[in-house]
């Protein structure tokens, strides 16, 4: 797919690139961008228009990673427009944004828009939505210069408005070949409404492996999340309604193994940076085949396999796009270790980041030296502009907090501590 589309990418105006999931689309589209950049000029060239503040973080760190040499920044709700103002002083080659914090940049005219020639649209199929539709349009009829649209989602079939001027597009299909799906589809049975001791009893037998636990609603989020506590099962949640900072805290300890289960809404199904999860319940059912469809594209991606457990009262229909399977009878396994007690890494905040010219090296080279840890006791370290978050493991946390706290990185004093939920 990769190689299709960078390919067609690069000497086609208008593309729509149609893929699962964890397929790489960020990469298909962001290597023939970055080729078409011109480094000599200080302007946005390409805007790259995402539905999610997550998906905007994520595509960013990816530009970064590849160390292009260009400018990126991303721009969303949930953080002071201050920030953006103060990051858009010096114009980024690409700027990547939601449509409400890219729409008041543009009526504030902060920046010139005549050399924006690229205009991608991520997960198009959710920032064409009726409630983008407005900001989007206005977007577009202030980009006058366009000379190539690119249009990426995971799901097919959904009309694209005649404002977004996609003329005779070249398609990338890669959605139809369902034959290399290597997912498995379980039914567990209910006794109860709330489905509450089922899903316990679900993750039991599954054990200790990391997995989304699906809700529609932020309350049901929260009546889950109680009731995982009351059996001290590990778990982060993920919504909508959480501050920004919250929700980026959840994610950074899922994606280093901090803990294995996420309960979110339906926005973590698609446009965030997590690591590879072997389930995902369906706690709630999917209103729409669409989904449906994208929760269960969070596991089972590219190559490897995965479930998904549709967990439904006895009395519940399901919807006419799940088919019946017989139940799943669930048993807790014996030799598993008790969720309660399956916690090996803890996330260490410093405070110290990009802007304090700090690098990973600098903090594993903290952690090996003065903390005297090996290199199988330093997890993921994720490193933001101001800050870091290094997983180590929970037995030494306290110890590592007490030799590392208020010690110098690269002529800073850093604080280090225990980052709570």
């Amino acid at each position: 797919m990769q190689q299709e589309a960078i390919a067609i990418i690069g000497k086609t105006v208008n593309t729509v690139l149609l893929s699962p999931t964890g397929t790489g689309k960020t990469l298909a589209f962001l290597l023939p961008l970055i080729d078409s950049l011109d480094a000599e000029l200080m302007e946005v060239q390409a805007l790259i228009l995402v539905p999610s503040r997550e998906l905007a973080i994520q595509i960013e760190q990816v530009v970064r990673n590849m160390g292009s040499g260009f400018k990126v920044n991303a721009v969303y709700g949930g953080r002071p427009i201050s920030k953006d103002k103060l990051e858009l002083k010096h114009l980024p080659a690409i700027l990547i944004g939601t449509p409400g914090r890219i729409a008041d940049h543009f009526s504030g005219e902060r920046f010139s828009k005549a050399s924006i020639k690229t205009l991608i649209l991520d997960e198009y199929d959710k920032s064409l939505e009726t409630g983008f539709e407005t900001e989007m349009n206005e977007i577009i009829h202030q980009l006058p210069h366009l000379s190539k649209r690119i249009l990426t989602s995971a799901t097919q079939g959904v009309a694209i408005p005649r404002f977004v001027g996609l003329e005779a597009p070249k398609i990338i299909n890669y959605i139809k070949d369902k034959k290399a799906s290597r997912l498995t589809l379980e039914t567990v049975v209910a006794p109860d409404k709330n489905k509450l001791q089922t899903l316990v009893e679900l993750l039991q037998h599954i054990g200790s492996e990391p997995g989304i636990i699906f809700c529609n609603y932020k309350d049901s989020i929260e009546q889950v999340s109680a009731h995982l506590d009351l059996h001290s099962i590990n778990h982060a949640c993920f919504s909508g309604g959480m501050e920004q900072r919250d929700r980026e805290r959840s994610l950074i300890k899922f994606r280093n193994g901090t803990c294995k289960i996420l309960v979110a809404t339906d926005l973590a199904a698609r446009g965030i940076d997590i690591p590879e999860i072997k389930y995902i319940v369906h706690y709630e059912l999917p209103r729409t085949v669409e989904e449906f469809t994208h929760r269960n594209g969070r596991t089972a991606r590219v190559n490897a396999k995965g479930t998904a457990y549709v967990l439904r009262w006895e009395k519940e229909r399901l919807p006419e796009f799940i088919e019946k399977e017989e139940p799943l009878v669930v048993a807790k396994r014996t030799g598993h270790k008790p969720l309660s007690e399956d916690q090996y890494w803890e996330t260490l905040f410093l405070s110290g980041g990009r802007k304090d010219k700090i690098s990973k090296g600098d903090i594993a080279g903290l952690f090996f030296k003065q903390g005297g840890i090996n290199q199988d006791q330093l997890g993921v370290i994720e490193l933001k502009q101001d800050c870091a978050f290094v997983a180590v493991p929970q037995s030494i946390a306290s110890v590592l907090v007490e030799k590392l706290n208020n010690t110098r990185l690269k002529k800073k004093k850093v604080r280090i501590h225990i980052m709570k939920s």
